[in-house]
């Protein structure tokens, strides 16, 4: 196994990134993944390793990077991490100020960066995909429909504001996607009530380039998939990547 940090030049700065990649052969194909509200940490680099482990060159840029290298941890007496919930009014508004401060033309300039940074790297030129948590499960969501030639594999997993009132929201722009969507939800997460997952099942109905299929995980909070975490969830987890690698597998390494 290879690992590396890396600053990506971006139009708004130097984008710290972390980066797993088999330890022979390549070239391999890319998966980008996004990161939830909390910022990168260990948490999130093992998940990294976990895809490389797959036979990926796993990417995972900060995408707080324009307000600095930020990662905010809290933890209970047992020392696992809390869920966002737990947390004080005041953080959780600065987190989610954070978050969503994040629009598609940011998320465009910094995967362009990411393309060209792999340039030079053992990552083939064939299709890519997207994994994301939490917010990376939005951000996942604007790549495929800002590159929906390259990145044709997503997975998203307790995603949010993945359907909004916005005229940006993510499910309005389902017929901009190729391949296919994983989506990962907790029957318990507020970001993925009833009538939020029957929208978005419904923006991808009868879309002729891209196939669709969403898991609710029963007794699953927001946060599950998260190893670390208060609410982890380890069976709905593994069903999360049984799906998400099996995806990667049909459009990814295709022959």
């Amino acid at each position: 196994m290879n690992t590396g940090t890396f600053d990506i030049a971006t139009a708004d700065g130097a984008m710290d990134t972390y980066a797993a990649w088999p330890a022979t052969g390549g070239p391999f194909p890319l998966v980008i993944m996004f990161m939830d509200i909390w910022g990168l940490r260990e948490e999130l680099f093992g998940l990294a390793r976990n895809v490389a482990e797959r036979g990926y060159y796993c990417v995972l840029p900060n995408l707080f990077y324009r307000k600095g290298k930020i990662t905010y941890e809290r933890r209970n007496a047992e020392g696992r991490m809390v869920s966002f919930d737990t947390l004080p009014e005041a953080l959780k508004t600065e987190m989610q100020g954070l978050a969503r401060g994040l629009t598609r033309p940011m998320i465009e300039t910094d995967i362009t960066a990411i393309f060209d940074h792999v340039r030079d790297k053992p990552v083939s030129d064939g299709p890519a995909g997207a994994v994301g948590f939490c917010l990376g499960g939005r951000i996942a969501f604007f790549a495929a429909q800002s590159f929906p030639d390259r990145i044709r594999a997503v997975s998203s997993l307790h995603g949010t504001l993945l359907v909004t009132d916005s005229p940006d929201s993510p499910h309005r722009f389902a017929d901009r996607m190729k391949g296919e969507v994983y989506c990962g939800h907790g029957a318990l997460d507020r970001a993925s009530a009833p009538e939020i997952v029957a929208a978005l099942e419904a923006s991808f109905r009868d879309r002729a380039d891209v196939v669709y299929r969403g898991v609710l995980h029963s007794g699953a909070h927001h946060g599950y998939s998260m190893p670390d975490r208060d609410v982890h969830d380890a069976a709905a987890t593994a069903v999360d990547w049984r799906e998400t690698f099996a995806l990667f597998a049909r459009q990814l390494k295709k022959t």
